[in-house]
C-alpha cells in the first residue's frame, strides 16, 4: 500500500466516524435518566433530608449541653452605715462580678412520646423512599415512551423515503413513457404531485423526530450532545404471568405500600398523643464558676465561688382543657378513613391492572394483525407494480398499492409501540417496572 493510497483510507474512516450516528440504547437511556434527571435529583435530595431527620441527632435521645457566661462592671455611689453606727460615704466605688457555668439536661422519661416521635421520623424516610419510587417508576415510563416514539417516527421516516423512491421511480417511468408517446402527461403531473405530498410528509416526520428527540434528551438531563439514533427492535415480555404479576401488583404497588406506610404513621401519631397522658422527668447538672470584687462599702472585697448542682424535676399536666383527648380522638377518625381509602385503592389498583393487562394482550393481537396486514400489503404492491411496469394497470391503482404498503407499515410501527407502551402500564402496576431489563 503506498502512502497516498493510506491516507485517502484514513481521511475515508475520519470521514465515516464523523457522520456515524451514535446509538443510544434503552439501557444507556435509563441509566442517564437515574443519574442526570433533574426530577430524580430533586426526590433523591428529598429522601436524603428524611434520612438526616430519622438519623439519632434528631430523636431527642441525646443531652444538651450549654455554656455561659457573663461580665458586669459597677461605678456606684454608696452610703453605707454599719451596725456599729459608723457611717461611709464613698463616690465612685467599682465593683464587678464574673461568672461562668455549663449546664447539661437530659430527658429521662416523657410518657414514651420521645419513643413514638423517633419511629415516626424513621417511618417517614421510608415513606420518602416510596415517594422517590414513585417518581422514578414515571420518570422511567416517560422516558420510554418518549424513547419509542422516537423509534417509532424513526422507522416511519424510513419507510416514507422507501415512498418517496418509489415514486421518483415511477415518476421517471412515467416521464419515460410520456416521452414515447405511451401515457399522457396527466400519469406524469400527478406522479409530480405525490412526489411533493410525500416528501411534505417525510419533511413533517423529520422535524417531529427532531423535536422528539430534543423531548428525550430533557428527560436525559441534556446529557446527548450530538444526534443520536435509537433502537427500534425489542422483545416482548410474553412470559409475564397475569396471576403471578396480580400478587406482585398486592405486594409491590407502590401507591398500596404507600397506604400501608400512611396507616402506619397514623398508629404511630395515636401512640405519641397518648404518650401526653403520662408524666416526663428531667436531669439537669451544672458546673458554675463565679467571681466577685467588691466595693469598700462590702465586708468581703472579693470572693470566688465554685460548685456542682444537680436535680431532677417532674412535670405532669393532669388536665389541658381537653387537648389531648380532642387530638386523639381525631387521630382515631384520620386513621379509619386512611384504612377505608386503603380498601377503596386495593380495588381501583386491581381494575387497573386488570384493564392494563386486557389492553395489553389487545395491543399484542392488533400487532399480530397488522404484521400479517404487511405481507398482504407487500405482495399486492408487488403484483401491482409488476403490471404497472408491464403496462396492464394504471397509475392510480399502483398509487393506490403504495398508499396500502405505506399505511399499513405506519399502522404495524404504530401498533408495536403501542404494544410496547401498554406493557410498560402493566409492569410499573404491578411494581415490577425497575426490576425487569428493558
Amino acid at each position: 500500500m503506498n502512502f497516498k493510497t493510506y491516507i485517502l483510507l484514513t481521511l475515508i474512516l475520519v470521514s465515516v466516524k464523523a457522520t456515524a450516528q451514535r446509538i443510544l440504547t434503552p439501557e444507556e437511556a435509563f441509566t442517564l435518566t437515574l443519574e442526570h434527571n433533574y426530577g430524580i435529583k430533586i426526590i433523591n435530595n428529598d429522601v436524603k433530608v428524611a434520612e438526616n431527620n430519622a438519623a439519632i441527632l434528631n430523636s431527642g435521645y441525646l443531652p444538651t449541653l450549654s455554656g455561659a457566661a457573663g461580665a458586669n462592671f459597677n461605678l456606684d455611689n454608696t452610703e453605707a452605715q454599719f451596725s456599729n453606727g459608723e457611717t461611709t460615704t464613698l463616690n465612685g466605688a467599682e465593683s464587678s462580678r464574673y461568672d461562668a457555668s455549663v449546664t447539661l439536661n437530659y430527658l429521662l422519661f416523657d410518657g414514651l412520646g420521645r419513643q413514638y416521635n423517633y419511629q415516626t421520623l424513621k417511618e417517614t424516610y421510608n415513606l420518602s423512599q416510596l415517594e422517590a419510587r414513585e417518581t422514578i417508576e414515571n420518570v422511567v415510563l416517560e422516558l420510554f415512551a418518549v424513547y419509542y416514539s422516537i423509534a417509532n417516527i424513526s422507522e416511519n421516516k424510513t419507510s416514507l423515503e422507501q415512498t418517496i423512491n418509489i415514486s421518483r421511480d415511477r415518476l421517471l417511468r412515467s416521464e419515460y413513457q410520456f416521452e414515447y408517446g405511451q401515457n399522457t402527461k396527466l400519469d406524469v403531473l400527478n406522479a409530480e404531485v405525490d412526489i411533493n405530498n410525500d416528501s411534505i410528509n417525510l419533511i413533517n416526520t423529520k422535524q417531529n423526530l427532531i423535536n422528539t428527540k430534543r423531548d428525550l434528551n430533557v428527560i436525559l438531563g441534556n446529557k446527548m450532545e450530538s444526534d443520536f439514533e435509537v433502537k427500534t427492535d425489542f422483545d416482548f415480555l410474553l412470559q409475564l404471568n397475569k396471576t403471578d404479576l396480580l400478587e406482585k401488583t398486592k405486594a409491590n404497588n407502590v401507591s398500596l405500600l404507600q397506604a400501608n406506610k400512611n396507616i402506619q404513621l397514623s398508629e404511630l401519631g395515636i401512640k405519641s398523643r397518648k404518650s401526653q397522658y403520662l408524666p416526663s422527668l428531667g436531669l439537669s447538672g451544672s458546673y458554675g464558676w463565679n467571681k466577685n470584687n467588691n466595693n469598700a462599702a462590702s465586708f468581703v472585697s472579693e470572693s470566688t465561688n465554685t460548685g456542682l448542682s444537680g436535680g431532677l424535676n417532674l412535670s405532669w399536666n393532669l388536665f389541658d382543657g381537653g387537648t389531648t383527648i380532642t387530638q386523639v380522638r381525631n387521630s382515631k377518625l384520620i386513621l379509619e378513613n386512611q384504612e377505608l381509602q386503603k380498601e377503596q385503592l386495593i380495588l381501583d389498583i386491581e381494575r387497573n391492572f386488570n384493564n392494563a393487562w386486557d389492553n395489553y394482550q389487545n395491543k399484542l393481537s392488533i400487532y399480530y394483525v397488522q404484521e400479517d396486514n404487511i405481507r398482504t400489503a407487500q405482495n399486492n404492491f408487488e403484483r401491482t407494480e409488476e403490471k404497472f411496469k408491464l403496462g396492464q394497470t394504471t397509475s392510480i391503482e399502483f398509487r393506490q398499492a403504495q398508499l396500502n404498503l405505506r399505511n399499513a407499515e405506519l399502522s404495524r410501527n404504530q401498533a408495536k409501540f403501542d404494544a410496547k407502551l401498554a406493557e410498560l402500564d402493566v409492569l410499573q402496576i404491578s411494581g415490577e417496572l425497575l426490576n425487569i431489563a428493558l
